[in-house]
């Protein structure tokens, strides 16, 4: 497909340097240690489906053979599922609670997507509290249950809670993790809880005065009224984390099990919080890693290399569609797939791949190449999305958020995958398989970047959500566009390389969007 794959020569077998091997070492060490503490986390919880919610995921976390307890509702924010809130779970499930965790419509494994007026109070909101309410419902028949109840929410999830818990009296207490509400009182909902990380800027300043409406001179670490008769209020910052860090913090974690023990009359738990975020971060790091020396499963790769794109050539296929893309795209509706921005994205990303491989064609960067060769580059791009969605996607899946879909999220990948696969094809083209310049790899990927980020300028109402996957975007460029530039230099073959990153691509983002049905 490129100059490059014309002239490339197979050296059979996988001889690793040295160093290669100790990475190797070092990053199994890494999976298997990190493995071992995660599942030990789980060690002597019940973690089992609830039924009776009608189509909403659920999962019940409690110890075998307990007696009947309060129940734990706990939902996740915007974009996550059951699988982000596993500390928080474990750790209320240990100290004797039963925990039901469950994914809201459009998110996770849920099959029906979000529906209503996002922007409005009463449009999606009412919904997901209709949700909520049906998932107290069903863990409160349960034999496990003691009657009582509490909620536990991140982001989204507790701007829902709040809401919900100011209209049922079953539960008993708050406790709102990184809160985004305006609808918290002096006196509701009972029993308010507001932990939210240091590093969270204009949400440590909303839990402030969430907290001085009861108290004006109230401060962080202050509790104000009294958990055993229904009116505290306290605030907590949890040092050094983010709006998803937060979600992992002990501070957090300790807060949450003291706070619940202390609303519902319950001796105060002494034993350790769930020490989840640095296993997954060392687990997702080690797998990373061992790509490298995996890298050189399918042999070395020699060739003589042809003279790279000249400096204004490159900046061309770089910069033009930057530009380009987001003025062509912004008069026209490109709305197709129930899911918030996903379909401009799939075009956004086919549209930039197309002019990129384009120009790049046009000046004899890329050949079709023999069928031989095609059949290499696509078992290369099979092994290379193979070890992203099946290895790297298998933890994530376990320990992070929902990464195996429901079927309906099928076409929403497929529809992703025509536009990431063309535009990481073009990237991999372009930064020569990883063996480019550094400055060039940070301009292609940054260029890209900034082109989502004229397209939400262009139509900020519409294309607002943008913001919230550049993250998750540049995350993936410099963890597997790394990856992906390993096994382009240990193959000569870029073009097998950003073919399987792009399916890679669709599936996580495919995964990740919330699904939306207007």
């Amino acid at each position: 497909m490129t100059r490059n794959d014309r002239m490339s020569t197979h050296r059979p077998g996988w001889r690793l340097t040295p160093a290669r091997w100790a990475v190797a070492i070092v990053a199994v060490l890494a999976v298997a240690i990190s493995v071992w503490q995660l599942e030990d986390e789980r060690r002597g919880v019940l973690i089992e489906p609830l039924t009776g919610t009608g189509t909403t995921p659920a999962t019940v976390y409690r110890l075998r053979d307990a007696p009947p307890a309060p129940v734990v509702i706990v939902s996740h924010g915007f974009a996550g599922s059951r699988q982000l809130m596993q500390a928080s779970s474990l750790t209320l499930a240990r100290a004797g609670y039963a925990v039901v965790a469950f994914d809201y419509e459009g998110h996770g494994r849920n099959p029906v997507p979000m529906s209503g007026d996002v922007a409005s109070p009463d449009g999606t909101a009412l919904l997901l509290m209709d949700e909520t309410r049906r998932v107290i419902d069903a863990a409160l028949a349960r034999p496990w249950a003691d009657g009582r109840a509490a909620i536990l929410a991140h982001s989204m999830g507790s701007y829902i809670a709040i809401r919900q818990a100011r209209q049922d009296d079953r539960l008993a207490a708050t406790v709102a993790v990184a809160m985004s509400s305006d609808d918290v009182t002096a006196s509701e909902p009972r029993n308010l809880l507001i932990v939210n990380g240091e590093w969270e800027g204009r949400l440590v300043g909303d839990a402030r005065e969430s907290l001085q409406m009861a108290d004006p001179a109230a401060q962080f670490g202050d509790t104000v009224g009294d958990p055993a008769n229904g009116t505290g209020r306290r605030a907590v910052l949890a040092p050094n984390v983010e709006h998803i860090g937060v979600i992992y913090a002990p501070t957090m974690l300790r807060e949450a099990r003291r706070w619940l023990d202390a609303t519902f009359g319950r001796p105060q738990s002494q034993g350790p919080v769930a020490h989840m975020g640095g296993w997954i971060a060392l687990l997702l790091t080690g797998i990373v890693a061992l790509g490298w020396p995996l890298a050189r499963l399918r042999g070395k790769m020699h060739d003589a290399r042809p003279e790279p794109l000249s400096r204004r050539r490159f900046l061309v296929v770089a910069l033009l569609p930057a530009v380009v893309v987001p003025l062509v795209l912004a008069p026209f509706d490109t709305r197709f797939l129930p899911v918030l921005v996903a379909d401009y994205l799939a075009v956004h990303f086919a549209a930039y791949g197309v002019v990129a491989l384009g120009l790049l064609w046009w000046w004899g960067e890329v050949r079709w190449p023999g069928r031989a060769e095609v059949r290499r580059i696509l078992v290369l791009a099979g092994l290379v999305a193979f070890y992203g969605i099946g290895v790297f996607g298998l933890a994530v899946d376990r320990y992070v958020m929902s990464f195996y879909p429901v079927p309906v999220r099928g076409v929403i990948i497929a529809a992703m995958a025509v536009g990431t696969v063309p535009y990481m094809l073009s990237d991999a083209l372009m930064v020569e398989g990883g063996r480019a310049p550094l400055w060039r790899s940070v301009t292609a990927r940054g260029a890209f970047l900034v082109s989502l980020g004229l397209a939400t300028a262009l139509d900020f109402e519409r294309l607002f959500f943008l913001l919230i996957i550049l993250p998750v975007v540049l995350v993936f460029f410099l963890l597997f566009g790394m990856m992906g530039g390993w096994v382009g230099r240990a193959t000569a073959r870029p073009a097998g390389a950003g073919i399987g990153l792009g399916l890679f691509l669709a599936w996580a983002l495919g995964v990740t969007f919330p699904m939306f049905q207007a």
